[in-house]
């Protein structure tokens, strides 16, 4: 309802200028002032007129709030400072409106979006950085969702890279094993662990000796060639660790409809077809002399070509296509974004990979796949949600698509970025790491991979389940172990998911168990809390919460108190701060409003007795103000993906 007002309010000003000052602007800038004694929106607009009317933004002011006149669901227009105009609405209307769920429909852009998240290398076991991505890109996707669109979520799988080929080489000419060895460690449970092990082990290896890496370069040449043993071998541990990926961001609740694997767009020449179209738009040229010659390349994004200088610098120059003929990972992800968008004129075959408990299929590429599937790509608006480091390959991506004339494509293709998450030194050391004076003074510890060095994603939900349900434990004995460990992972889950959800994405993350679990602050646990508060409010009172109806509430007799209306204008704003959410690509200013939102309701609890109030028409009122506010924050943590326990 707070949208729907605010989108009415910028209506009638639009329309009054039009007609008063014969001005269209194309954005109505509505603000919140900083208090909410002060009224609902503010607007500066008088101040952005001034010059265009050649009037004192005061004058304006006086002029829009004398002529604009009434407006539904506000009761007045005000004048402040120099030229503000703050709006107040009825609240009494506003709160009615959001004591029975009234919701106001917009018309959802058309077209579907599609986000890709987390694509991990299928090399070894999910870790703590991972997790970011992927809890970043579900919480997107239902934000999405909540909004109305289609979505179209795929975890992008590179099978046939780097870091599968070294695990190949560690198992080839490190562990001594064969096909058949492989086959039988790839169907035990930890399958990941142990290659993360030996992900290491390679590393280390080829720092041994440099001759070591044509290893590397023979397995590459062998898995992309395909139709091998080593091809054969890199597609059990891939599709086996997949297997693993999948269960563990199941854990948190996240799943995919589609997994496109690297070795379709290969052998589905998906990339000899974006190839023609590349070299026939000129968007690709043939280097035949200097430092790139025999390359294919493009220019980067942000050079120009001149009538006076036709030529692009070698240092302006992105390779596409290596001297050798392989196409770099760059050159495979045009190809694939442009079969996103269905520009290619070829597709995937797909057959079922994983099912979830919820009877939800996830789809994978194959070369020959079953006739009937959903279908993928085609899209109107594409996110990938990969990190800052590929910000120059991305942006490669994008002008590729848009000199290939694509414009409205690359204007909706969105590289959201986010930074690095690393461990505070505490957690390091909680978690068994030795670290030198110089680490305990960092304000935070980088993980690697290649070095063996981080938190493995299971390990850390394991952790952060067996230290919740030590709390819970302590303060529910008469629970059963059953409950007790279901109310511990979903704080557990909670915590987690909040945590990395909290910071803004260009925040750099150090992962702290003791201030994720906290009950107390912004963390999930504390939002959970307000939830169980209010819901135990009813089950004292002997009152269902789910079915709870205020009935006849006169709102206009108890909402003058700005405390409590603050709490009921922050409630009606769940659309609105998603909206916001959307547009920015910022899933933090959801995490912020369920903190807000939990801290007014937890000041409103310690301030106003409910169950014990002696004036039943008071009590009707508060109590659906609690109604309001659980309903509300639960909706808000189901966006970020977090349940509140039944319990705390």
């Amino acid at each position: 309802m707070y949208r729907h007002l605010q989108r009415r309010l910028e209506q009638h000003i639009r329309d009054f200028l039009r007609g008063t000052y014969d001005l269209d602007l194309p954005k109505i800038v509505i603000e919140q002032p900083p208090k909410v004694e002060l009224g609902e929106y503010a607007l500066p607009l008088a101040f952005e007129l001034a010059k265009k009317l050649r009037k004192a933004p005061r004058r304006i002011a006086e002029e829009v709030v004398s002529g604009i006149g009434q407006i539904p669901g506000f009761e007045k227009l005000e004048i402040a400072g120099a030229g503000y105009i703050n709006a107040r609405v009825n609240r009494a209307e506003l709160a009615a409106s959001v004591a029975s769920d009234r919701k106001q429909s917009f018309p959802a852009p058309a077209g579907k979006v599609l986000v890709e998240h987390t694509s991990i290398n299928p090399n070894k076991a999910a870790h703590v950085g991972h997790l970011r991505n992927a809890i970043l890109g579900d919480s997107f996707v239902r934000l999405l969702r909540f909004a109305g669109r289609e979505v179209d979520v795929q975890n992008y799988i590179d099978n046939t890279g780097v870091q599968v080929a070294d695990v190949v080489v560690g198992f080839l000419q490190l562990a001594k094993k064969s096909r058949a060895e492989v086959e039988q460690l790839a169907a035990q449970p930890r399958f990941d662990y142990y290659c993360w092990d030996l992900y290491a082990r390679v590393s280390q290896w080829y720092e041994q000796d440099k001759q070591n890496l044509q290893a590397r370069v023979q397995a590459l040449h062998a898995i992309e060639q395909g139709g091998n043993e080593t091809a054969q071998i890199a597609d059990l541990i891939s599709i086996a660790i997949l297997r693993r990926h999948l269960e563990t961001m199941d854990r948190l609740d996240i799943e995919y409809d589609f997994l496109p694997r690297e070795s379709e767009i290969l052998h589905l020449h998906f990339w000899d077809a974006a190839f023609e179209k590349l070299k026939s738009a000129g968007v690709l040229t043939y280097e035949s002399e200097g430092k790139n010659q025999g390359c294919w390349v493009m220019r980067r994004a942000g050079t120009t070509q001149t009538a006076a200088d036709p030529e692009v610098s070698e240092e302006d120059q992105k390779v596409i296509v290596r001297s050798n003929g392989t196409v770099g990972y760059v050159g495979k992800d045009i190809a694939y974004h442009l079969w996103k968008f269905g520009l290619l004129g070829r597709d995937f075959g797909y057959r079922r990979f994983y099912k979830y408990p919820n009877q939800h299929d996830c789809w994978i590429s194959t070369t020959n796949g079953q006739p009937e599937h959903p279908h993928f790509g085609d899209v109107a608006e594409i996110y990938n949600v990969i990190d800052a480091r590929q910000s120059e390959a991305q942006n490669t991506v994008i002008e590729a698509v848009r000199a290939l004339g694509y414009h409205q494509q690359a204007d909706h293709y969105t590289h959201f970025s986010y930074e690095m998450v690393a461990l505070t030194p505490r957690c390091a050391a909680e978690l068994g790491y030795q670290l030198s004076e110089e680490d305990q003074a960092r304000a935070y510890i980088e993980v690697s991979g290649r070095k063996g060095f981080g938190v493995k994603a299971d390990d850390l939900i394991d952790t952060l389940i067996a230290s919740a349900k030590k709390e819970v434990d302590a303060r529910h004995p008469q629970l059963n172990d059953a409950e007790r460990r279901e109310i511990a992972t979903k704080i557990a889950i909670g915590a987690l998911r909040y945590f990395m959800l909290k910071f803004t994405k260009n925040s750099v993350i150090a992962f702290d168990f003791r201030e994720a679990l906290s009950f107390e602050g912004d963390t999930g646990p504390y939002a959970q809390y307000a939830i169980v508060r209010a819901t135990n409010i009813f089950h004292k009172g002997g009152i269902d919460p789910e079915s709870y109806s205020p009935g006849e509430c006169d709102f206009a007799k108890y909402l003058d108190a700005n405390d409590i209306w603050e709490l009921w204008l922050s409630a009606s704003q769940t659309s609105y701060v998603i909206d916001q959410c959307i547009a920015t690509a910022e899933p933090a200013y959801l995490a912020k409003h369920a903190f807000q939102l939990a801290q007014l309701f937890n000041y409103f609890y310690h301030q106003h007795p409910i169950l014990s109030e002696s004036d039943e028409g008071r009590k009707r009122f508060l109590l659906a103000t609690v109604a309001v506010v659980r309903r509300e924050l639960t909706r808000v943590l189901a966006v970020l993906g977090i349940e509140a326990p039944r319990a705390m």
